[in-house]
């Protein structure tokens, strides 16, 4: 450790780690633990509550770290929990937790980095409380990527997701106020999808029935989205904003570059899901 690093245990103080389960929460195959966090503090709380088909949070506390994906090795502090009781229920919500209001005002604003632990979720802090660094203590409680910049925007389904359900007003506001072109791409198969918006309806409304349906009414990803559910969309789609216009654009001209699209990037066919 250089001399400018900082222990988390310098802003956290653990008496006894060996009292404490470290909570790595990262993907878990449909969600990841920090678009749970942005959208719904509830459930970030559930997952804390969660047993599985083992007594993993086997200690008197709960110590939450949640993977914060768009850095390498950095984590999100979640909170400490105290275990109130442990119901002999696994895949259930059978942990009975009380979070330590103490570290609360550091929850969702303390970053870590860490070195991913191997598979799993649960580990002895003990063995990892050494190794953990400040990264930075944001000045509010994270919620979300900023708005990047309409050139920038390329989301997986369920980061956008996280986006819609929060209604992040710099998201919001630039996304009402433009027609455009956008591209959904299948990263299990590769085909692609091609649309776009026009008419009254700037790219955040026709965006946000995609979140609430998983296919926007496309007859090919509805088909997809009816046999799979909409998990399929959280773990495989993939959305990219091609080109964007003001709202007083001709709608003519929006879908002509919307023709450009399917055409340059083969979005018919057997390459695409378009069938027009």
């Amino acid at each position: 450790m250089s001399d400018k690093e900082i222990k988390i245990t310098d802003i956290i103080s653990i008496e006894s780690s060996e009292k404490y389960k470290f909570h790595a929460a990262r993907w878990n195959g449909q969600d990841q633990p920090l678009d749970v966090y942005v959208r719904d503090k509830d459930e970030w709380h559930y997952w804390n509550r969660w047993r599985s088909n083992k007594d993993e949070f086997s200690r008197e506390y709960i110590f939450s770290l949640i993977d914060f994906y768009p850095e390498t090795d950095t984590w999100l502090f979640g909170g400490i929990y105290k275990v109130l009781k442990r119901n002999n229920i696994s895949q259930d919500f059978s942990y009975e937790i009380d979070e330590i209001e103490k570290y609360s005002p550091y929850v969702g604003r303390l970053k870590v980095k860490l070195k991913k632990p191997p598979r799993g979720r649960a580990f002895y802090l003990e063995n990892y409380i050494e190794n953990m660094h400040v990264s930075e203590i944001l000045k509010e409680t994270y919620s979300g990527e900023c708005f990047p910049g309409y050139d920038y925007i390329s989301k997986d389904f369920h980061e956008l997701q996280a986006i819609f359900i929060r209604e992040k007003p710099d998201w919001k506001t630039a996304l009402e106020n433009i027609k455009g072109v956008y591209l959904i791409v299948d990263k299990k198969c590769g085909k692609k999808y091609v649309g776009s918006a026009y008419g009254s309806f700037g790219i955040w409304s026709r965006w946000k029935c995609y979140v609430g349906t998983g296919h926007g009414w496309n007859d090919e990803l509805t088909k997809i989205i009816n046999s799979e559910g909409i998990d399929y969309a959280k773990k495989y789609f993939k959305v990219t904003l091609l080109e964007y216009m003001p709202m007083k654009s001709d709608d003519a001209y929006v879908i002509e570059r919307e023709c450009f699209w399917k055409e340059a990037l083969l979005a018919r066919g057997k390459f695409g899901y378009n069938k027009n």
